[in-house]
């Protein structure tokens, strides 16, 4: 489904990242992986995708939040692919608190890293792609940030934020044929919901229609899908992968 595709995932070492990373090089993509912190643990990945799947795979370590260095990255995709059909702007940050205990320094931390980092690489990606008038750019909210929840005031504000930047990315975007959307998952089994007190964990499950939690490969599965030609007449369009979840 995505054969010659050069496709870019950022935040993606692991939870949904790295399971879109790897069915992307399932499906025939062009890796490009990103992490912030670790060269060491980025070259691991990279080199279990080659051995795996025996497609190209590259690492960029950068930050989100450093835009010298997501500028830097796409310098090198350019030198490198001299294209980008595929953007998943996936790196992401959970910090709960209540509004009274809501810290500057925590309020910097989530907008900085789930909404500005995510608008820094949907502008840089928009420019490569639009050399080549195609391409498709994945962002990856919430439900938290449709319907909130008690305790994520911060979290559910900036991926609110990253629909109202997607819908309208779509619209500015459409006539160079680059489409945008959004993907936004419920509870998924990932090292960040793991963060989450157990009995919030529960209660939250308890509201989940199909009765469980999610996976991240199920949430991999159709970010393939909108990164593909399947979905060529779709853009500005939000998906929830939830499974019936009630907030």
């Amino acid at each position: 489904m995505l054969k010659d595709k050069i496709s870019f995932i950022t935040g993606s070492t692991r939870g949904i990242g790295w399971a879109t990373a790897r069915e992307f090089a399932r499906n025939g993509a062009t890796v490009i992986l990103n992490h912030r912190g670790s060269a060491a643990l980025l070259e691991e990945r990279c080199l279990e995708l080659e051995a795996e799947f025996h497609g190209t795979v590259m690492g960029l370590t950068a930050d989100v939040t450093d835009a010298p260095a997501v500028k830097n990255c796409y310098a090198e995709i350019f030198r490198r692919f001299k294209r980008l059909d595929v953007l998943v702007n996936n790196a992401g940050i959970l910090q709960g608190a209540l509004l009274g205990m809501i810290t500057g320094e925590t309020l910097r931390t989530v907008i900085d890293t789930n909404l500005i980092g995510s608008l820094v690489h949907l502008q840089e990606a928009s420019r490569l792609m639009g050399r080549n008038r195609r391409g498709s750019i994945i962002n990856i909210s919430s439900i938290l940030g449709r319907f909130g929840a008690e305790g994520q005031t911060v979290y559910a504000a900036s991926k609110a934020a990253v629909i109202g930047m997607t819908l309208a990315a779509a619209k500015e975007l459409a006539p160079k044929n680059i489409r945008v959307n959004a993907v936004a998952p419920g509870i998924i089994d990932t090292e960040m919901t793991s963060q989450l007190p157990p009995e919030k964990l529960q209660q939250s499950i308890a509201g989940i229609r199909m009765g469980r939690i999610g996976t991240a490969e199920e949430v991999a599965q159709v970010i393939v899908f909108l990164a593909s030609d399947m979905s060529s007449y779709v853009t500005g369009q939000v998906l929830g992968v939830d499974g019936g979840m009630i907030v």
